[in-house]
């Protein structure tokens, strides 16, 4: 038989057995916190959930949302071609209402119209489809918008079709 070291007599002299209340506080204290680790990952988990059912709602509104500018678009282009003899009729009046309550749906949502003639082509904001030399703006001035741009809340959900300056 071997004799017991110095060593591990020392170690069993400093690590005295716990007594059985304080092993079931320490068990105790150990459950609690895994539960804690536990209730903040399903509340993660809920949140991300949430997050995550959001955004597809929003993608999904959108989609229709873009469908709706090109009514939008197409109702901006009617009117503007009505002939000055006309725009007192009522039926002219009668569209007019419905693009104005259109317009007021799509604010509700949150999409806006912006403005792009006069400033600096971006292509995150606008798609070219000509460049106009002669024109006497600085290059790179959008000069012509031929459809209206549109965001929703901070970003673009349908860019401006414009002619930029090519000077």
């Amino acid at each position: 038989m071997t004799q017991p070291t110095i060593e591990s007599e020392a170690t069993e002299q400093e690590a005295p057995e716990l007594d059985p209340l304080a092993a079931a506080l320490l068990e105790r204290d150990e459950q609690i916190a895994a539960h804690q680790r536990t209730a903040a990952d399903f509340a993660n988990f809920r949140r991300r959930t949430a997050e995550e059912r959001e955004r597809e709602a929003g993608l999904a509104s959108e989609s229709l949302l873009i469908k709706a500018l090109a009514i939008a678009d197409d109702m901006d282009r009617a009117l503007a071609a009505v002939p000055a003899n006309l725009t007192a009729e009522p039926w002219v009046e009668g569209v007019a209402a419905i693009h104005r309550k259109l317009l007021a749906l799509l604010e509700s949502e949150g999409v806006t119209p912006f403005e792009s003639i006069g400033k600096a082509f971006d292509p995150r904001e606008h798609e070219a489809i000509a460049q106009v030399p002669g024109s006497g703006k600085p290059a790179g001035e959008v000069i012509a918008e031929h459809q209206k741009g549109w965001r929703i809340r901070d970003r673009i959900l349908q860019p401006a079709v414009v002619s930029v300056a090519n000077d």
